[in-house]
């Protein structure tokens, strides 16, 4: 297999003070860390100032994991990216997950696999 899966995970009617708090970001990212057994290589985040998002990038062995939030519209955006899924990553329950750790009521999740080539056709481009 060439790529990998993708995950974007929309949490929707989050708690806006959780989406600005650096710690409980941190945190929710260190738990989809250990309960996926991802390998962390590097992690970084940046909070802005207004409104206080946060965005965070975790650099896994396995490829990435980031979140963008969003306290003002009370949403937040999850990406993993994954070269090597497995079973645990296709069976997470990422709205659970974003509950527990964001409260949110409501999340859409698209799963991609990535990397592989699709047929196309050809169209001739007359002269």
């Amino acid at each position: 297999m060439t790529g990998g899966t993708e995950w974007l995970i929309d949490a929707f009617d989050c708690a806006a003070a959780q989406l600005a708090n650096r710690a409980a970001i941190a945190g929710l990212l260190a738990d989809a860390v250990a309960q996926l057994h991802l390998t962390v290589v590097n992690q970084t985040d940046h909070q802005f100032p207004e409104p206080p998002g946060i965005t965070a990038m975790v650099l896994l062995a396995e490829s990435h994991l980031t979140i963008h939030t969003f306290p003002e519209a009370q949403v937040a955006t999850i990406n993993l990216y994954c070269c090597a899924p497995s079973a645990l990553h296709h069976n997470f329950d990422w709205s659970a997950f974003c509950a527990k750790h964001l409260g949110a009521r409501s999340t859409q999740i698209t799963v991609a696999e990535r990397g592989s080539r699709v047929a196309l056709e050809k169209a001739s481009v007359a002269s």
